[in-house]
């Protein structure tokens, strides 16, 4: 990509803006039409209180009539992701960020259609509206890029279960749609999802 004057400065606005909020623990970050892109910290022990008591072990097959290719269950309520392998011989769980809203948290099915090793990030035409500042692309590898180190893409456009380099967004309400996972668990259900698991977001 080539990096012009402006894009230059658009990513490095967007960078230094991420890391400014990072440095700054006990304060929301600025998001959709104003919203918190995080939860405030002084809502937090409450929301893991609610989150430990949800977040358990569930059986497959009331969400599920089988397990070919394996499955993937998103609970946005428990901001639980759950993995079934399709043999049964294996079970994840683990803790997501998830979308900031509900205008912008998508429920239903789909499915995985492309496993992808440092994700281009791009944000949708409703991101930059939003925030005009954002740079058009980030590219994969980059410490910055939002996706992580790796991403599952959906069959929703624009949707992705992708990891993240800000923790804290783990367990939070933090996303413009996606699902997050921290890098060692992209990495992991990564490695055991394939191209056609089934996905439901609940």
């Amino acid at each position: 990509m080539q990096d012009n004057g402006a894009s230059s400065f658009g990513r490095r606005a967007f960078l230094a803006a991420t890391a400014a909020t990072v440095g700054t623990g006990a304060l929301a970050q600025t998001g959709v039409n104003g919203a918190s892109t995080t939860e405030m910290e002084n809502g937090a022990s409450q929301s893991v209180r609610r989150n430990i008591s949800s977040f358990r072990m569930l059986d497959w097959q009331p969400y599920f009539t089988s397990l070919r290719k394996g499955a993937i269950l998103v609970d946005i309520q428990s901001r639980a992701l759950h993995y079934w392998s399709e043999d049964q011989s294996i079970y994840k769980l683990y803790p997501t960020s998830v979308p900031l809203t509900d205008d912008l948290t998508r429920r239903g099915r789909t499915e995985v259609v492309e496993k992808v090793v440092h994700p281009v990030w791009r944000p949708t035409p409703s991101m930059r509206e939003r925030n005009p500042e954002w740079p058009e692309v980030i590219p994969g590898g980059d410490p910055g890029n939002p996706l992580g180190p790796l991403a599952l893409y959906l069959s929703w456009q624009y949707y992705r279960i992708h990891g993240t380099h800000d923790t804290r967004k783990i367990g939070r309400r933090s996303s413009n749609g996606c699902i997050g996972l921290y890098n060692e668990h992209i990495t992991e259900l990564f490695d055991l999802a394939k191209v056609g698991t089934q996905v439901l977001l609940l």
